[in-house]
């Protein structure tokens, strides 16, 4: 249980530092590139203490699918993305992908 909720702030950190990536403007501005830096850096730390219990393939497909879909959202709500069916399509493609490798048994 305690993995899982690890593995879900390792998404949300890092959701949350992709989202902030244009306020850096190219890092140049040092407060948002710190917040920035600091939040990858933290959701890597969280994958370290992740894969002592989770095979390293399954966290990062976890990690790497559920980010870029929540990213794809953040930028739909609350950066002024747009959302095309082909996009919607390949986000859920991304999702059967991650469902896919946790129905092998690869943890």
């Amino acid at each position: 249980m305690l993995t899982a909720v690890l593995l879900g702030l390792a998404i949300v950190v890092e959701v949350v530092a992709t989202a902030l990536l244009p306020r850096t403007e190219g890092f140049t501005s040092p407060g948002w590139t710190v917040l920035v830096v600091s939040g990858y850096a933290g959701s890597i730390w969280l994958l370290t203490v992740i894969v002592r219990t989770l095979p390293v393939s399954v966290t990062y497909a976890i990690w790497a699918g559920a980010g870029t879909a929540l990213v794809a959202v953040v930028g739909l709500v609350f950066l002024g993305e747009s959302f095309t069916w082909l996009k919607a399509a390949s986000l859920a493609l991304i999702v059967v992908g991650v469902v896919g490798l946790n129905l092998t048994g690869a943890h």
